[in-house]
């Protein structure tokens, strides 16, 4: 009897730990945005970084821009948790100092110029919870057109003449956002 006892409690055992090993191996599918990551400079081997964006990057999936990232609204910049902007050392914004530091990068599409906002809200989801109290500074910029278009939301750094231009494009907009270093 005390056998039977003992080998259905070794088997019993065994089952569960099984069972709790194949659960911890499930992974989830690809996120539909996947996030993504783009830092000046963009070289890897340096890591001597003056500025990084953390954003998810939607698809257009036969959709137009101006319907996801809609004219006169607050928009996350890109897809999922609002975009968050790292900057390593101070930087002009526009005439504004913007002190080193971990920033929400918002924007507000229009047909002819962007609003590009720094926040100081961090771990937010979309634009939901925006209070423009918490601006730090704003930029317009002029939108202009690309000549392909891009499926997938990006974003690039370039060193300008006077600091580093990050370069936003969705379809056949572009958008520039220049930082002063």
């Amino acid at each position: 009897m005390k056998t039977t006892k003992l080998l259905t409690t070794v088997a019993f055992a065994i089952t569960m730990l099984l069972s709790f090993n194949v659960n911890a191996q499930e992974f989830k599918d690809l996120d539909k945005s996947p996030m993504d990551a783009a830092s000046f400079p963009s070289d890897y081997k340096d890591a001597n970084k003056l500025i990084k964006i953390t954003y998810s990057r939607p698809q257009l999936k036969d959709r137009s821009v101006d319907k996801l990232a809609k004219e006169g609204e607050i928009w996350r910049t890109g897809a999922n948790e609002a975009a968050e902007i790292t900057l390593y050392k101070d930087m002009k914004f526009g005439d504004k100092e913007v002190k080193a530091g971990t920033y929400t990068f918002y924007m507000i599409p229009g047909k002819k110029e962007w609003t590009a906002i720094i926040n100081t809200d961090l771990n937010v989801w979309g634009s939901y919870f925006y209070n423009e109290k918490n601006d730090v500074a704003r930029l317009t910029v002029p939108v202009t057109e690309g000549k392909k278009s891009l499926e997938a939301f990006s974003i690039a750094f370039d060193k300008s003449d006077n600091g580093i231009n990050m370069h936003l494009g969705w379809g056949t907009v572009r958008v520039a956002v220049p930082f002063k270093v």
